[in-house]
């Protein structure tokens, strides 16, 4: 069976890595993102059959017309990969700008339901062996300060996840949440608006992951034999682990 990845997010980071890595094990691609002339220079140099589509995920509207209208040739998803997200405003909760917050919820929630919505019925009809992986975040399950929004979308990716799966069983499509910990990518860059500095100083004496560690889980879980599904994996650095509890003190 022919084999093809729709991957949203993909001019960048995880979406751009997993890309890179379906591509080199042969797998054909749609991928999506706001930025054309990136996705313009990703599809100039993977080697396999590439359908690029400039897309806010935001958009209900944009996201049924790129997915009724994608060519014959790559109708058939066999994965999809909904990337596509972004963590705002590391300040407290009471320092926000409220628009940040509404731009994560629009894209880590509205958006990954745009697509998961737009594409399920091509997934049902391929059935067995079809896969969605939703990226998530250990955020989503471990609070941290600064994550307020953030982490509370990456906990709806982790729920919509499972009662997805519940939803599609008997179809054959598989779903996970794939939860990955700090991992160097322009993640931090977009969340502090440009700070190199922050970026920096995040990653700076540690190992964190990287965009082609997380690419790597991706592609096994979507190649995994067709009667097994992975839940939910949730993976972080050696050198990262959990905190003691912050406790107030007079």
């Amino acid at each position: 069976m022919k084999k093809i990845a729709f991957i949203t997010g993909a001019t960048s980071g995880f979406g751009r890595a997993a890309a890179e890595k379906f591509a080199s094990e042969g797998w054909s691609l749609v991928l999506s993102g706001r930025r054309l002339e990136r996705l313009l220079d990703i599809k100039e140099c993977l080697d396999v059959p590439t359908h690029i589509i400039q897309l806010d995920v935001r958009d209900a509207a944009a996201v049924k017309e790129a997915v009724e209208s994608l060519p014959n040739e790559f109708s058939e998803i066999t994965a999809l990969i909904n990337n596509a997200g972004l963590a705002l405003a590391p300040e407290g909760a009471a320092d926000v700008d409220l628009s940040d917050w509404h731009t994560m919820i629009d894209t880590n929630c509205t958006g990954l339901v745009n697509v998961t919505h737009a594409l399920l019925p091509k997934l049902i009809e391929v059935g067995a062996g079809t896969t969605i992986i939703n990226v998530g975040s250990i955020a989503g399950q471990w609070p941290y300060p600064g994550s307020h929004v953030y982490g509370a979308s990456k906990a709806f990716v982790k729920q919509f996840s499972y009662n997805l799966r519940c939803d599609l069983q008997g179809t054959g499509v598989r779903v996970t949440d794939l939860a990955p910990g700090i991992a160097e990518t322009e993640f931090t860059l977009v969340r502090t608006k440009g700070d190199q500095t922050a970026s920096d100083n995040l990653y700076k004496g540690t190992t964190p992951l990287s965009a082609q560690d997380i690419a790597e889980h991706m592609f096994y879980i979507a190649d995994l034999p067709e009667h097994i599904n992975i839940n939910r994996v949730e993976v972080m650095p050696t050198r990262q682990a959990w905190s003691p509890f912050a406790i107030d003190r007079d």
